[in-house]
């Protein structure tokens, strides 16, 4: 688990990680209001928006936010060379990574900037090719949020219907991180109470 009194600012996102946080309104807004900026690569944008799959109502809400975030200029895509995929340690590793994932990281990588995955393979990958600390997720991001006092209690619930509106789950990532949240806040609140009597 990380450590959720840090998060990283800069993120890089692949898709699954653009849809967790589209999908809660409260989450995406707050993270913002946190200085929290993203960007992904173009083979992102077309996972997002332009592969075909089968039609779900939900997709094309979330296909929706995404383009308001990007015309608003929430979320900067960039491109990335099909070379700068090639003859990387990535690509001997790839398993079941798509190519919106393995852009992101060798992005993350080329630009030291965090990369934002929720998919366990990209972060077990991206623990080989870039710090633990530039490895992230949303549910570290809530959890982060809540520890800084930006989300309160009541505001787990609030996400986690968003989430389940989408067909989408962080579960239980998002119940032991904000679990984790919560000790480590009241750890931090006796200390300060301590220092100050």
């Amino acid at each position: 688990m990380n450590d959720i009194s840090h998060f990283a600012k800069l993120n890089v996102a692949d898709t699954c990680s653009l849809w967790n946080l589209l999908a809660s309104r409260l989450l995406y807004s707050t993270a913002r209001s946190a200085g929290v900026q993203l960007c992904c690569t173009e083979f992102v944008i077309y996972e997002c928006l332009h592969k075909t799959g089968p039609f779900r109502p939900e997709r094309t809400e979330l296909q929706n936010r995404l383009k308001k975030a990007l015309r608003d200029q929430h979320v900067t895509p960039y491109n990335i060379d099909v070379e700068d995929l090639q003859g990387l340690e990535v690509l001997r590793n790839r398993k079941k990574l798509s190519l919106g994932e393995l852009s992101v990281l060798v992005f993350a990588r080329k630009t030291s900037q965090a990369v934002l995955t929720d998919d366990r393979g990209a972060q077990k990958l991206a623990r080989m090719i870039l710090t633990e600390l530039n490895v992230q997720d949303t549910p570290h991001l809530y959890a982060w949020l809540y520890f800084t006092s930006l989300l309160k209690d009541g505001d787990l619930q609030q996400i986690q219907e968003d989430l389940r509106g989408f067909n989408r789950s962080l579960e239980p990532h998002l119940g032991r991180y904000h679990t984790e949240a919560q000790r480590c806040k009241a750890v931090a609140n006796q200390a300060s109470s301590e220092a100050e009597g």
